[in-house]
């Protein structure tokens, strides 16, 4: 592979310097570096960040095309910068034994635009009455590390502490989606004086904040590793405080989109603004924010969720949840965090790399920008502003909420292994 100088990029926000890689290596960081014949990219005070890991991506195949696949879904994955993603489990067939969570590593394989690291299901069909083929999964050619059940509930409390023992035997961690569902029967938005003014159903804080303590006491009494999947209330920030200060091992994640939106937005009654979780309030917002920034929340991981045009332009109440994140996420942290001075570009390549890389034993990602580690890196143009069109977007799904919404930062470059997936803002 030919060489690429990367000339006065601030790493982590920090001073300018010069990044030279060789191969699928960074083989120097200094100032005045040269190499003869190597591809010069002038940065510009370009700020350069460690690839980012995505730990909660729907890829959508095998089984919805139609949304996305594997191949759309990793380029977009590498337009926002990212270069691994895991790929949540509901699929069509579900990704609960060892032949399906293959097929997707492989299709990851194929498209060489990000590394896919697939989920596995924790029980047989997402149906929270049988565990899935665990082990066979972590045995399998993928790897298996992470189980979730996302878009339901682990909501038997004797499944998700025998699916919380049986991954301590290797290390493994299970991403719970807190949605007690008797609690959500019926549930549109959030719940709270939005929902009764515009006569929905409404979706209480306490139906996530319940599961969480009940599976953060759980992962303590059998010593193993929970992951909270997008957090979104301020009740459950309080919750997984609390865990940390006993010392139980639960990590959380935040979604972009909860840290800037709030359920106002779903007075217009536009699908696109339909989420699982929903939309919560401005003080939600505040204390996610406040949260990630002390580093209670762990990681931002996009729940990118893509749907077809027919899935959302439709009543609400028919309209499917969810919302396409990959290639907005940085520009919404810059926004929520940077920019109001919470976080530093040091901050967030902690909690959108090496984090997310960590949690999920992401081997080879998450690194530091320094000789001797792999060449998974973003250039980033922190001084852009500009509208979103998702008639641009990478991804197969356009169910973005920020069309036409000024958003900062743009990311310019990104590099798997020292190979270029994107250049000036293009896909190679």
């Amino acid at each position: 592979m030919s060489k690429t100088l990367i000339r006065g990029a601030k790493v982590l926000g920090g001073e300018p310097q010069d990044v030279l890689i060789d191969g699928g290596t960074v083989a120097e960081v200094g100032t005045g570096l040269s190499a003869e014949g190597a591809q010069v990219v002038e940065a510009g005070g370009k700020v350069l960040l460690p690839g980012l890991v995505d730990l909660h991506t729907h890829l959508r195949e095998p089984g919805r095309e139609d949304s996305e696949t594997v191949l759309t879904g990793t380029r977009a994955a590498a337009s926002g910068g990212y270069t691994n993603v895991f790929a949540m489990a509901n699929t069509f067939p579900v990704a609960d034994t060892a032949g399906v969570v293959e097929q997707v590593w492989r299709l990851g394989k194929e498209s060489g635009y990000c590394d896919v690291q697939p989920i596995g299901a924790v029980t047989v069909g997402l149906e929270g009455s049988k565990l899935a083929e665990l082990g066979a999964m972590h045995e399998s050619a993928a790897g298996v590390t992470v189980f979730s059940d996302d878009g339901k509930c682990v909501h038997d409390a004797v499944i998700m502490r025998r699916a919380l023992e049986y991954v301590k035997a290797f290390d493994g961690v299970v991403a719970q989606h807190a949605q007690e569902p008797r609690l959500t029967e019926g549930a549109q938005m959030n719940e709270g004086v939005v929902s009764a003014e515009l006569g929905l159903g409404g979706w209480p804080a306490v139906a996530e904040e319940s599961v969480i303590a009940r599976d953060v006491l759980l992962a303590e009494h059998v010593g193993s590793r929970v992951h909270i999947c997008h957090l979104s209330t301020a009740g459950s920030v309080e919750i997984v405080r609390w865990a940390k200060s006993r010392g139980i091992d639960v990590t959380a994640e935040v979604t972009p989109h909860h840290l800037l939106l709030t359920d106002e937005l779903v007075r217009s009654y536009n699908p696109v603004y339909k989420v699982n979780p929903p939309l919560r309030t401005e003080r939600d917002v505040m204390a996610l924010r406040e949260a990630l920034a002390d580093g209670t929340i762990d990681i931002v991981a996009t729940d990118h969720a893509p749907h077809p045009h027919e899935d959302k332009d439709c009543e609400w109440a028919a309209a499917a949840m969810g919302m396409v994140g990959l290639e907005t996420a940085l520009s919404v942290v810059q926004e929520t965090m940077v920019d109001t001075g919470l976080l530093d570009w040091a901050g967030v390549a902690d909690r959108m790399s090496f984090k997310p890389a960590q949690i999920g034993r992401a081997t080879g990602h998450g690194r530091p920008v320094s000789a001797g580690e792999p060449a998974n890196l973003t250039l980033v143009d922190t001084a852009y502003r500009g509208q979103v069109d998702p008639a641009g977007f990478a991804s197969r799904s356009r169910n973005t909420p920020y069309e036409g919404r000024e958003l900062p930062g743009r990311v310019t470059h990104t590099w798997l292994r020292g190979k270029a997936t994107l250049v000036d803002g293009k896909l190679t």
